[in-house]
């Protein structure tokens, strides 16, 4: 029983069984697939599952390390990669955690919304979401009146801001990880890290304009981004992949990606409902994102049970069901 995975992250029957309820309900056609939703479908009490995301006790730490263990011990793959992605989900009003006029993607354009940070993993053959979190707004990390309304609404969970990508994406080099990450086509770079010159030669006795630092420790032309997507042989060798990502009033929008995270968040908002929430608290929204991951780690076990060769019949006699 997949959920029974889970066992150990609640300590009671009444979590244990709100946990089914929550996910069978995503898992589900219901429309909007709010706690509310949710809970007309399947015969339980609205405030009863908005409590189970609020304030009933169980460990949601402890249920994300569950789901990434799992993916980790039955799905690892040596081509495996991580991909780190923001998806936003517009909000009217001020009062949600987060919430603030930010550049929202899924519009191309500076919005009200929420910004959730994704990490999504993709092996052949088996794709979901690994973890996910709330991106704070300086707004909201400097003002002390907000920041004591968090403390409230999290539980005592400390929060920062998240920084500038490019400090990440150096932290991440330095660690001697392979990482790919997301530029615009007229970004101007190198295809190897040129050298760089931190300070001048001592007790130079040069005169002139003193240089500055760090600088190129010779001229290197960079090359623009749309040139390499052109005519970089390792790039090309690479087929675009189309997807529909959403409909607009202008009709549907497609996009050709190399990479999948883009068809996870198409699964998590159109078939599980991960941008259907109604909370307003820190706690609330990333046991919502939890419990959204687990749903698709599901979907993503099943998927792969069936299409994979050899195992289609035996996913057949024995098929997982969700009960724990």
């Amino acid at each position: 029983m997949f959920l029974g995975l889970f066992a150990g992250c609640f300590g009671r029957r009444e979590p244990r069984e709100l946990l089914r309820v929550y996910v069978q309900g995503q898992l589900s056609d219901v429309h909007r697939k709010t706690a509310e939703g949710i809970a007309l479908r399947f015969g339980e009490a609205p405030r009863t599952l908005q409590r189970f995301l609020e304030s009933i006790k169980w460990d949601e730490e402890k249920f994300l390390d569950r789901c990434q263990q799992i993916v980790a011990q039955e799905h690892a793959h040596p081509e495996a990669i991580g991909v780190v992605d923001e998806s936003g989900t517009p909000k009217s009003g001020d009062d949600t955690v987060g919430v603030a006029r930010q550049w929202n993607g899924n519009r191309g354009k500076v919005d009200n919304c929420v910004v959730g940070v994704h990490l999504s993993y993709a092996a052949p053959g088996f794709q979901c979401l690994l973890a996910s979190g709330l991106f704070l707004p300086e707004d909201w990390a400097n003002d002390p009146v907000r920041r004591k309304k968090l403390r409230s609404r999290g539980g005592g969970v400390s929060h920062e801001a998240a920084d500038r990508p490019g400090a990440h994406r150096s932290r991440v080099g330095q660690r001697q990880q392979t990482f790919v990450a997301e530029v615009p086509v007229d970004f101007h770079g190198w295809v190897e890290k040129p050298k760089i010159l931190r300070s001048g030669p001592k007790n130079s006795k040069k005169r002139g304009r003193a240089k500055k630092y760090p600088r190129l420790a010779r001229r290197r032309p960079s090359c623009g981004v749309r040139n390499l997507v052109k005519y970089s042989p390792v790039f090309r060798e690479k087929s675009w992949q189309r997807y529909r990502i959403k409909d607009t009033d202008k009709g549907p929008e497609v996009w050709e990606v190399k990479w999948s995270v883009e068809r996870c968040f198409r699964v998590a908002k159109d078939e599980l409902g991960i941008d259907h929430y109604q909370v307003r608290g820190w706690r609330c929204l990333h046991r919502h994102f939890y419990l959204t991951q687990a749903s698709y780690l599901f979907c993503a076990r099943i998927r792969q049970q069936y299409d994979t060769p050899g195992r289609r019949s035996e996913a057949r006699r024995a098929p997982q069901t969700i009960r724990g």
